[in-house]
């Protein structure tokens, strides 16, 4: 069974940074509500973000975040909505482990990364939270080190 706090890649670097930037880091600035944690993770330039409303048409599919900025809003809004909300279990430890990221294609100083939630986490009320979709980051060498140009996310898992 995986540990899901160990990071997979522990002999490739590329991959162990990505997995670091994607996983860890991204879980505590969530649950943090704090962006300041992740903002260097990203390539403003030409940044744009797909929702994929869960749908399996990409003919269902929006380009809800053009630039960073309205990525950026969306993640603090949802994240301040999370933070607001009253769980029977340990968050992070529910997140870790619902979330796979184990599938890092890299070409050159380009990646394609597959991050998948499969699970959920209990609320006070016993009521449960569903996680489960996926988002396929791109990411490139930039300034000395990986970080997200985009993504296409909030896709069913699995998909059809």
């Amino acid at each position: 069974m995986r540990d899901p706090f160990q990071n997979p890649f522990p002999l490739d670097s590329a991959r162990h940074a990505i997995w670091e930037m994607l996983v860890p880091r991204d879980i505590d600035a969530f649950l943090a509500a704090d962006w300041s944690m992740v903002e260097h993770d990203f390539v403003e330039e030409g940044f744009i973000g797909i929702d994929g409303r869960k749908e399996v048409s990409p003919d269902k599919w929006r380009l809800a975040f053009p630039t960073l900025t309205a990525y950026r809003d969306e993640w603090l809004r949802q994240a301040k909505d999370f933070a607001e909300q009253s769980f029977a279990e340990d968050p992070r430890t529910a997140i870790f482990t619902t979330t796979t990221l184990e599938d890092i294609e890299i070409e050159g100083d380009t990646a394609l990364v597959r991050k998948k939630f499969d699970g959920g986490i209990t609320k006070s009320d016993n009521s449960r939270d569903v996680l489960q979709w996926q988002t396929l980051y791109y990411c490139r060498l930039h300034e000395g080190r990986w970080k997200i140009s985009g993504f296409t996310g909030y896709l069913p898992n699995p998909m059809g």
